[in-house]
């Protein structure tokens, strides 16, 4: 057992707390369970060379982060050069292995949402929202929700009935949006996170496109600015109160205010009535809540 392998160990603890194995210097990208993540994921990456100057690097599929590290500063351009193609060597694995991954979710996206039938429009998720199931697809008790990156089904968000929520395992996120309605010409095009404050703008009259989450408001922004040159877009950010009045900052806000600025785009948040609770964050919580409000 090398120093090097207990040093590289020692820097991928300092970002994932303890490990409880030692990595292999081959040069070859092994995955790992990052501490935090579900068990049985394999979200975690790294690639060690432990000749000449010890060098690697890391990083995680599920947050894209990546980090080099390297034993000890070069000494001369020689070594200088060694760590820097193996850094790319490195990047190169790491893209490759993505890549893969990212299609064989595709296809795995495909085959279900072929197979799948049209969505219960009575499915727990849609009646907790107060929703239509517009053209969603259901897989036994799940409603599948198609993410699509240029013109092609990438990715599927899985819902289940008590509404919890995730993505196809591998499967491109990043820039892919799930759309409601046509984008057609002189209509503006909203911009959203969920597929719920989608439905509930597209019930309004609204072409939507659902980012899913609010690190990808700007990549989707910029994908369908690329694609819709002269299309007006609008932001309909969430509007995370309860995380702003802890302290948090407001990442809804935050993510809308600079997709809005990537893109050229407009922004909106929801308008909260006084009496509104600070839990409601989206256009969608304030639609539910205005009708059970009504009745009340």
């Amino acid at each position: 057992m090398t120093d090097a392998t207990i040093l590289f160990r020692d820097a991928l603890q300092s970002f994932y707390g303890p490990l409880d194995w030692l990595p292999v210097p081959d040069g070859a990208i092994h995955r790992f369970r990052v501490p935090d993540d579900k068990p049985g994921t394999l979200n975690g990456w790294y690639c060690l060379f432990a000749d000449g100057v010890a060098s690697g690097a890391f990083g995680s599929w599920k947050s894209g982060s990546a980090s080099t590290w390297c034993s000890r500063e070069p000494v001369d351009a020689r070594e200088a050069e060694q760590v820097r193609q193996r850094v790319e060597q490195a990047r190169r694995q790491r893209e490759a292995e993505q890549q893969r991954r990212q299609l064989k979710a595709a296809n795995l996206a495909q085959r279900w949402w072929r197979d799948a039938r049209r969505a219960d429009p009575d499915h727990p998720y849609l009646i907790a929202k107060g929703v239509r199931s517009h053209s969603l697809r259901q897989r036994r008790n799940e409603l599948l929700v198609p993410l699509y990156s240029g013109g092609v089904l990438v990715n599927l968000q899985r819902i289940a009935p008590d509404g919890s929520k995730r993505f196809l395992f591998g499967g491109r996120i990043k820039g892919a949006y799930s759309p409601l309605g046509r984008i057609t010409p002189g209509k503006p095009l909203c911009i959203c996170e969920g597929w719920a404050t989608g439905a509930t703008l597209h019930e309004s009259g609204y072409t939507v496109a659902c980012a899913m989450n609010a690190g990808n408001l700007k990549p989707a922004a910029l994908a369908l600015r690329a694609e819709y040159h002269t299309t007006e877009i609008i932001i309909a950010g969430d509007d995370d109160r309860q995380t702003a009045t802890e302290g948090k900052g407001n990442p809804g806000r935050t993510a809308a205010n600079a997709a809005a600025a990537a893109c050229g785009g407009l922004v909106t948040f929801p308008e909260w009535p006084a009496d509104a609770p600070l839990t409601l964050t989206d256009f969608n919580d304030l639609a539910a809540w205005s009708r059970h409000h009504a009745h009340a």
